[in-house]
């Protein structure tokens, strides 16, 4: 009875897959995308972060110095520093240099990029650069002008030190670090990317998992019935709980498609493009496994609550009204993990539904099998993953599955 029951299950998921694919923005959707998503990220990223800088350091900056009196060596590096330089007095009743009084409208209307304000008192030189924070332009040019200032501080740091007789590097330095801080870091390069994965692919498998199920959900539950195929499903020798099952197989394989070569791009980048940044993270086979057990949890839930609420659906677009809230609901406990500490999490965080697999992939991925913790996530979404089957099985098995909700 099993082995029929089975079978029939098979039959439904593959007659639903090939209805689903027989579009070609369907493959797409579900192949070239999770696919080629990360790589062209892995070079585009790069590429127009090169750009960018490129094209900043190129901009000839315009910066107006307001100094009675200003050091030749100040003057001669910001001439030196790609700077259209323009010279003034200081402008009388400020209170402090950092206050913009009328100047603010040179740089609102662009003729000045920065404004240097400088004056000597005694043996010491006071400052402030205005600019405006929300111009790249303006920030390029107040980076240039502090690079400036901040090279002749040490220079003349250096000077006054060894024109005192005393020895500038250990003056300046009393304490040092022996050495390299990337040698003193017993972790290794595969543990350094398992903690940086792990905040990073849980994102990318639950967003995914939930948003790349929602279309097929609604299709073969709702939009079967509108296009009245539904009927004729249903005059087929099989239960309800079969039809479930088969479509639930469906959704589960087309959405696991998705993410595994969502996975398999995001890995890909990885290894072969940004080598340089991230590592392949070393990971044991017991968390592998572990990892596609919580995955698998996490999408039996996802697939089997989205089922039961596109069947209760009157249409295609309530479907989508209800189950998109859901999936953007999803970046809650998605963004909540991010922010809890592993090292010192509590258990009852193993208990919440989503949550708890969301925390699982990033101690798996850290290569942290804590059995308490294992035995709490699993039990827990166990459980849960069977009362929304069971839900969903209750849906099924309404007498107006054709028409409309109850």
């Amino acid at each position: 009875m099993s082995r029929i029951r089975f079978t029939q299950m098979r039959v439904v998921a593959k007659k639903e897959i090939i209805e689903f694919i027989r579009d070609w923005r369907t493959i797409v959707a579900l192949i070239l995308v999770p696919l080629l998503l990360f790589p062209l990220l892995f070079i585009a990223f790069p590429l127009v972060m090169q750009s960018e800088a490129q094209e900043l350091q190129e901009l000839d900056v315009d910066v107006l110095v307001q100094s009675d009196y200003i050091d030749s060596q100040i003057l001669f590096g910001l001439n030196e520093s790609n700077m259209s330089i323009t010279i003034e007095s200081l402008p009388t009743g400020l209170e402090s240099l950092s206050q913009p009084l009328n100047d603010s409208s040179l740089l609102r209307s662009y003729e000045y990029d920065a404004i240097l304000r400088l004056q000597q008192t005694n043996d010491t030189w006071i400052y402030s650069v205005l600019y405006l924070s929300t111009s790249e332009q303006s920030t390029e040019a107040r980076n240039r002008v502090l690079e400036v200032l901040n090279n002749w501080e040490t220079n003349e740091t250096i000077q006054r030190i060894e024109a005192s007789g005393l020895d500038a590097e250990s003056t300046l330095n009393p304490l040092r670090w022996d050495g390299t801080i990337a040698d003193a870091d017993v972790a290794t390069k595969g543990e350094q990317a398992g903690l940086l994965l792990s905040l990073f692919i849980p994102f990318v498998l639950a967003l995914w998992t939930a948003s790349a199920a929602v279309q097929p959900a609604i299709d073969m539950t709702v939009g079967e019935r509108e296009r009245g195929t539904l009927e004729a499903l249903l005059s087929l020798p099989l239960s309800r709980s079969e039809l479930l099952m088969g479509k639930w197989l469906a959704v589960v394989t087309i959405t696991g498609v998705g993410v595994a070569l969502q996975v398999a791009g995001l890995l890909f980048g990885i290894a072969f493009l940004a080598e340089d940044l991230v590592n392949v993270p070393s990971i044991s086979i017991g968390s592998v496994l572990l990892l596609t057990l919580a995955v698998g949890l996490y999408g039996t839930m996802i697939v089997a609550l989205y089922l039961s609420l596109a069947m209760r659906s009157k249409s295609v677009k309530e479907a989508g009204t209800v189950l998109t809230p859901i999936t953007l609901a999803m970046i809650v406990p998605i963004l909540l993990t991010q922010f809890i500490n592993l090292d010192d999490v509590e258990s009852f965080w193993f208990a919440i539904p989503f949550v708890n697999v969301l925390l699982a992939l990033r101690e798996l991925l850290l290569d942290r099998i804590i059995i308490e913790h294992i035995l709490i996530w699993i039990s827990v979404s166990v459980f849960v993953s069977a009362l929304t089957i069971r839900y969903a099985a209750k849906q099924f098995s309404r007498e107006d599955i054709v028409t409309s909700r109850s």
